[in-house]
């Protein structure tokens, strides 16, 4: 997808979302969600996702309803492979999955949720938990692996599963760009939080602070991108996220922010940039100042 600057609205559709933001009287419109390419289901909001993992977690009882009504807010959601162990027993395969769901929120912060697939019981089907905590899922990983014993990867007593193969999953099945539907309802507001979130000083001037304060309509999207990490609590988070902003007059203004733990301390840190290729340029300096491979 194209970055449009101001007055470069895309032809046709730029006119019918700024006609839609101008005239609606309603009540506000309900936030557009993306489908990243991985996630399972097929437009499904990330409340009815909620839903899906709670109804097959044999623990969902655990997660607390504080957590569950937040999550249920989120504009957009994310499930990605974290890891996954299997052993070729005699009678049958034994194995394990983690996944990690990520929640996009309206102030543009992130919740997760992990997930633990595993076929270790008697029966072959397969059983889920759930887990709010990064603790509590290695508790539960560990369980699990001694029952299954044997190495990591797939048919293979010593072969490790890179930690980028999830991020290589994704990107052979095309680069993820949602078709944007503008959410019209406080997007100046939006603008603002995410520009006073931004701890990065090369980030968008007063001029573009100013021009989003008439913007008619927004729309947020995770951008997949080829990032390598690793497991556990010293893992790697690096994300980027486009912030379309609809003007007046048809024009479009993107917003990208990056979202990292690559500093000296672990804590999530968020950057915004007025190119897409200035977010790229970050997160790889800060990734060379912390010795880590992207």
């Amino acid at each position: 997808m194209e970055n449009s600057r101001a007055g470069e609205g895309e032809s046709g559709s730029g006119r019918t979302e700024r006609e839609r933001c101008q005239g609606r009287t309603g009540p506000a419109a309900r936030p557009a969600h993306g489908r990243p390419a991985g996630e399972r289901g097929d437009g499904i909001t990330p409340a009815e996702h909620v839903r899906e993992l709670l109804d097959r977690a044999q623990n969902g009882f655990e997660i607390g309803e504080p957590l569950l009504a937040r999550l249920r807010t989120a504009l957009m959601h994310q499930a990605e492979l974290r890891s996954y162990r299997q052993r070729n027993d005699e009678s049958r395969p034994l194995r394990c999955n983690t996944y990690r769901h990520v929640f996009l929120l309206a102030d543009g912060s992130s919740l997760l949720l992990y997930e633990l697939e595993h076929d270790t019981g008697p029966e072959e089907e397969f059983r889920y938990e759930l887990y709010a905590r990064e603790d509590a899922l290695d508790r539960a990983e560990s369980r699990v692996h001694e029952r299954i014993g044997g190495g990591i990867g797939p048919g293979s007593e010593t072969e490790e599963l890179p930690a980028w193969l999830a991020e290589e999953l994704l990107l052979a099945m095309g680069p993820t760009r949602p078709r944007r539907e503008y959410v019209c309802d406080a997007s100046p507001d939006h603008a603002r939080r995410l520009l006073r979130r931004a701890e990065n000083e090369d980030g968008p001037g007063e001029v573009v602070r100013e021009l989003l304060q008439g913007a008619l309509g927004h729309h947020i999207a995770l951008i997949t991108k080829p990032r390598r990490r690793g497991a556990g609590r010293d893992a790697t988070w690096c994300r980027f996220y486009e912030h379309a902003f609809l003007l007046e007059g048809g024009g479009e203004v993107s917003l990208w922010e990056l979202e990292h733990n690559m500093n000296t301390d672990g804590r999530l840190v968020c950057e915004v940039y007025l190119d897409e290729a200035e977010a790229e340029v970050a997160a790889d300096r800060h990734a060379r100042a912390q010795g880590v491979e992207l």
